[in-house]
Protein backbone atom coordinates (compact mmCIF):
# COMPACT_ATOMS: atom_id res chain seq x y z
CA UNK A 1 0.00 0.00 0.00
CA UNK A 2 1.70 3.07 -0.66
CA UNK A 3 1.79 5.05 2.39
CA UNK A 4 2.53 8.77 0.88
CA UNK A 5 0.19 11.33 -0.88
CA UNK A 6 0.46 10.45 -4.87
CA UNK A 7 0.83 13.84 -6.81
CA UNK A 8 3.14 14.63 -10.21
CA UNK A 9 6.84 14.67 -10.45
CA UNK A 10 8.35 18.01 -10.01
CA UNK A 11 11.70 19.27 -9.10
CA UNK A 12 12.92 17.90 -5.86
CA UNK A 13 13.23 20.44 -3.12
CA UNK A 14 14.04 19.78 0.67
CA UNK A 15 15.79 21.39 3.17
CA UNK A 16 17.17 18.26 4.69
CA UNK A 17 20.88 17.81 3.62
CA UNK A 18 20.70 14.49 3.00
CA UNK A 19 17.70 14.57 0.59
CA UNK A 20 17.56 18.08 -1.99
CA UNK A 21 17.22 18.69 -5.45
CA UNK A 22 19.97 17.06 -6.92
CA UNK A 23 19.87 13.71 -5.02
CA UNK A 24 18.35 12.39 -7.82
CA UNK A 25 19.71 13.57 -10.36
CA UNK A 26 22.24 11.94 -13.17
CA UNK A 27 19.72 8.75 -12.67
CA UNK A 28 18.99 7.19 -15.64
CA UNK A 29 15.72 4.19 -15.96
CA UNK A 30 16.79 1.16 -13.18
CA UNK A 31 16.28 -2.18 -14.40
CA UNK A 32 12.23 -3.10 -14.01
CA UNK A 33 12.35 -4.46 -11.16
CA UNK A 34 15.29 -3.36 -9.14
CA UNK A 35 13.63 0.14 -8.85
CA UNK A 36 13.34 1.88 -5.15
CA UNK A 37 9.70 1.73 -3.75
CA UNK A 38 7.81 3.36 -0.81
CA UNK A 39 7.38 -0.04 0.73
CA UNK A 40 11.45 -0.93 0.63
CA UNK A 41 12.41 2.67 1.89
CA UNK A 42 9.45 2.61 5.22
CA UNK A 43 11.30 -1.02 5.98
CA UNK A 44 14.92 0.30 5.46
CA UNK A 45 13.47 3.13 7.64
CA UNK A 46 12.55 0.95 10.06
CA UNK A 47 15.73 -0.73 10.38
CA UNK A 48 17.57 1.91 10.52
CA UNK A 49 15.56 3.29 13.38
CA UNK A 50 16.23 -0.37 14.43
CA UNK A 51 20.18 0.27 14.58
CA UNK A 52 19.64 3.88 16.64
CA UNK A 53 17.46 2.08 19.30
CA UNK A 54 20.00 -0.60 19.81
CA UNK A 55 22.83 1.87 20.70
CA UNK A 56 20.83 4.22 22.39
CA UNK A 57 19.84 1.21 25.23
CA UNK A 58 23.28 0.14 25.32
CA UNK A 59 24.22 3.85 26.39
CA UNK A 60 21.00 4.53 28.33
CA UNK A 61 21.43 1.18 30.60
CA UNK A 62 24.98 1.85 31.08
CA UNK A 63 26.04 5.70 33.09
CA UNK A 64 29.48 4.99 32.77
CA UNK A 65 29.41 5.30 29.30
CA UNK A 66 29.10 9.63 29.17
CA UNK A 67 31.92 9.51 27.47
CA UNK A 68 30.16 8.46 24.13
CA UNK A 69 28.69 11.57 23.48
CA UNK A 70 31.73 12.97 21.59
CA UNK A 71 32.41 9.30 20.02
CA UNK A 72 28.83 9.17 18.71
CA UNK A 73 28.08 12.88 17.66
CA UNK A 74 32.04 12.67 15.61
CA UNK A 75 31.33 8.93 14.61
CA UNK A 76 27.23 9.98 13.04
CA UNK A 77 28.81 12.70 11.95
CA UNK A 78 31.66 10.94 9.55
CA UNK A 79 28.98 8.47 8.36
CA UNK A 80 26.67 10.94 7.19
CA UNK A 81 28.79 12.68 5.20
CA UNK A 82 30.40 9.33 3.72
CA UNK A 83 26.73 8.58 2.81
CA UNK A 84 25.99 12.03 1.15
CA UNK A 85 28.55 11.73 -0.90
CA UNK A 86 28.46 7.80 -1.72
CA UNK A 87 24.67 6.86 -1.99
CA UNK A 88 25.66 3.51 -3.22
CA UNK A 89 27.58 2.91 -0.11
CA UNK A 90 24.38 4.02 2.12
CA UNK A 91 23.40 0.17 2.60
CA UNK A 92 26.58 0.21 4.90
CA UNK A 93 27.31 3.40 6.01
CA UNK A 94 23.32 4.56 7.01
CA UNK A 95 23.30 1.57 9.32
CA UNK A 96 26.92 2.79 11.00
CA UNK A 97 25.23 6.30 11.36
CA UNK A 98 21.91 5.45 12.97
CA UNK A 99 24.42 2.87 15.39
CA UNK A 100 26.56 5.88 16.36
CA UNK A 101 23.87 8.11 16.54
CA UNK A 102 21.93 5.74 18.68
CA UNK A 103 25.37 6.09 21.39
CA UNK A 104 25.09 9.64 21.07
CA UNK A 105 21.21 9.78 21.66
CA UNK A 106 20.99 7.19 24.54
CA UNK A 107 24.28 8.73 26.34
CA UNK A 108 22.68 12.65 25.55
CA UNK A 109 19.13 11.25 26.63
CA UNK A 110 20.14 9.46 29.91
CA UNK A 111 21.46 13.50 31.11
CA UNK A 112 18.41 15.21 30.62
CA UNK A 113 16.59 11.71 32.19
CA UNK A 114 18.77 12.79 35.31
CA UNK A 115 18.10 16.63 35.41
CA UNK A 116 14.22 16.18 34.55
CA UNK A 117 13.03 12.83 35.22
CA UNK A 118 10.38 11.86 32.65
CA UNK A 119 11.14 14.25 29.81
CA UNK A 120 12.72 11.54 27.87
CA UNK A 121 9.65 9.13 27.42
CA UNK A 122 7.39 12.71 26.57
CA UNK A 123 10.00 13.80 23.79
CA UNK A 124 9.71 10.10 22.29
CA UNK A 125 6.06 10.30 22.33
CA UNK A 126 5.85 13.86 20.97
CA UNK A 127 8.26 13.00 18.10
CA UNK A 128 6.58 9.65 16.67
CA UNK A 129 3.01 11.31 17.68
CA UNK A 130 4.44 14.18 15.46
CA UNK A 131 5.76 11.89 12.68
CA UNK A 132 2.66 9.90 12.89
CA UNK A 133 0.02 12.93 12.67
CA UNK A 134 2.12 14.79 9.63
CA UNK A 135 2.44 11.25 7.93
CA UNK A 136 -1.81 11.50 8.02
CA UNK A 137 -2.14 14.99 7.01
CA UNK A 138 0.23 14.54 4.30
CA UNK A 139 -1.19 11.24 2.91
CA UNK A 140 -4.57 12.71 2.71
CA UNK A 141 -3.45 16.48 1.40
CA UNK A 142 -4.11 18.01 4.20
CA UNK A 143 -0.71 19.45 4.03
CA UNK A 144 0.41 20.15 0.53
CA UNK A 145 4.22 20.78 -0.37
CA UNK A 146 3.87 22.80 -2.42
CA UNK A 147 7.10 24.57 -4.09
CA UNK A 148 6.43 28.00 -1.99
CA UNK A 149 6.04 25.85 0.74
CA UNK A 150 9.06 24.01 0.29
CA UNK A 151 10.90 27.41 -0.40
CA UNK A 152 9.96 28.52 2.93
CA UNK A 153 10.69 25.48 4.99
CA UNK A 154 14.51 25.44 3.03
CA UNK A 155 15.32 28.82 3.88
CA UNK A 156 13.68 28.88 7.97
CA UNK A 157 16.26 25.93 8.26
CA UNK A 158 19.17 27.07 6.55
CA UNK A 159 18.63 30.26 8.83
CA UNK A 160 18.59 27.81 11.81
CA UNK A 161 21.98 26.17 11.03
CA UNK A 162 23.31 29.53 10.61
CA UNK A 163 22.52 30.76 14.03
CA UNK A 164 23.61 27.43 15.18
CA UNK A 165 26.85 28.44 13.39
CA UNK A 166 26.72 31.22 14.58
CA UNK A 167 26.07 30.49 18.09
CA UNK A 168 29.41 27.80 17.92
CA UNK A 169 31.56 30.38 16.68
CA UNK A 170 30.81 33.15 18.99
CA UNK A 171 31.32 30.32 21.90
CA UNK A 172 35.05 30.35 20.89
CA UNK A 173 35.21 33.69 21.43
CA UNK A 174 34.09 34.01 24.92
CA UNK A 175 30.29 35.34 23.71
CA UNK A 176 27.88 33.04 24.54
CA UNK A 177 24.53 33.36 23.04
CA UNK A 178 22.33 32.87 25.92
CA UNK A 179 18.75 33.22 24.82
CA UNK A 180 19.29 30.52 22.05
CA UNK A 181 19.47 28.22 25.07
CA UNK A 182 17.73 30.23 28.18
CA UNK A 183 14.30 29.12 29.38
CA UNK A 184 13.00 32.65 29.14
CA UNK A 185 10.02 33.23 26.82
CA UNK A 186 12.66 34.16 24.23
CA UNK A 187 14.51 30.91 24.21
CA UNK A 188 11.24 29.00 24.18
CA UNK A 189 9.17 30.54 21.72
CA UNK A 190 12.69 30.19 19.07
CA UNK A 191 13.17 26.64 20.70
CA UNK A 192 8.55 26.38 19.41
CA UNK A 193 10.37 27.82 16.15
CA UNK A 194 12.78 25.19 15.43
CA UNK A 195 10.42 22.52 16.29
CA UNK A 196 8.21 23.24 13.81
CA UNK A 197 10.75 23.88 11.34
CA UNK A 198 11.97 20.68 12.48
CA UNK A 199 9.04 19.25 11.56
CA UNK A 200 7.83 20.39 8.82
CA UNK A 201 11.22 19.33 6.74
CA UNK A 202 9.60 15.40 7.49
CA UNK A 203 6.95 16.88 5.52
CA UNK A 204 9.46 17.12 2.70
CA UNK A 205 10.92 14.22 3.49
CA UNK A 206 7.46 12.19 2.46
CA UNK A 207 6.93 14.24 -0.59
CA UNK A 208 10.61 13.76 -1.97
CA UNK A 209 10.77 9.92 -1.01
CA UNK A 210 7.35 9.64 -2.89
CA UNK A 211 8.71 11.09 -6.18
CA UNK A 212 12.30 9.40 -5.85
CA UNK A 213 10.30 6.35 -6.07
CA UNK A 214 8.17 7.63 -8.81
CA UNK A 215 11.31 8.25 -11.28
CA UNK A 216 12.34 4.89 -10.65
CA UNK A 217 15.66 4.98 -9.56
CA UNK A 218 18.25 2.23 -8.00
CA UNK A 219 17.37 0.04 -5.21
CA UNK A 220 20.04 1.11 -3.39
CA UNK A 221 18.60 4.66 -2.58
CA UNK A 222 15.95 3.16 -0.57
CA UNK A 223 18.51 2.93 1.64
CA UNK A 224 19.37 6.57 0.80
CA UNK A 225 16.27 8.08 1.51
CA UNK A 226 15.74 6.23 4.46
CA UNK A 227 18.82 7.77 5.95
CA UNK A 228 17.44 11.30 5.17
CA UNK A 229 14.42 10.69 6.67
CA UNK A 230 16.40 9.08 10.12
CA UNK A 231 18.06 12.62 9.81
CA UNK A 232 15.08 14.77 10.18
CA UNK A 233 13.90 12.54 12.74
CA UNK A 234 16.38 12.65 15.44
CA UNK A 235 16.90 15.93 14.92
CA UNK A 236 13.24 16.71 15.45
CA UNK A 237 13.63 14.71 18.73
CA UNK A 238 16.66 16.43 19.99
CA UNK A 239 14.74 19.73 19.44
CA UNK A 240 11.75 18.71 21.46
CA UNK A 241 14.23 17.30 24.42
CA UNK A 242 15.67 21.03 24.24
CA UNK A 243 12.65 22.32 24.22
CA UNK A 244 10.77 20.59 27.07
CA UNK A 245 13.87 21.13 29.23
CA UNK A 246 13.50 24.67 29.24
CA UNK A 247 9.50 24.38 29.46
CA UNK A 248 10.49 22.60 32.53
CA UNK A 249 13.07 24.44 34.25
CA UNK A 250 10.22 27.49 34.15
CA UNK A 251 8.50 25.19 36.76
Amino acid sequence: MNLFRGGDVMELRSANPALNKNTFAGFGTAVAGNTMSITGTVNKTALLLGCVLLTAFYSWSNPQTVGLIPIGAIGGLVFALITIFKKEWAHITAPLYGLFEGLFLGTLSLLYERSFPGIVINAVMLTFGTLITLLIAYRSGIIKPTENFKLGVAAATGGICIAYFATFIFSLFGIPMTFMHSSSPLGIGISVVIVIVAAMNLVLDFDFIEQGAQRGIPKYMEWYAAFGLMVTLIWLYIEILHLLSKLQRRR
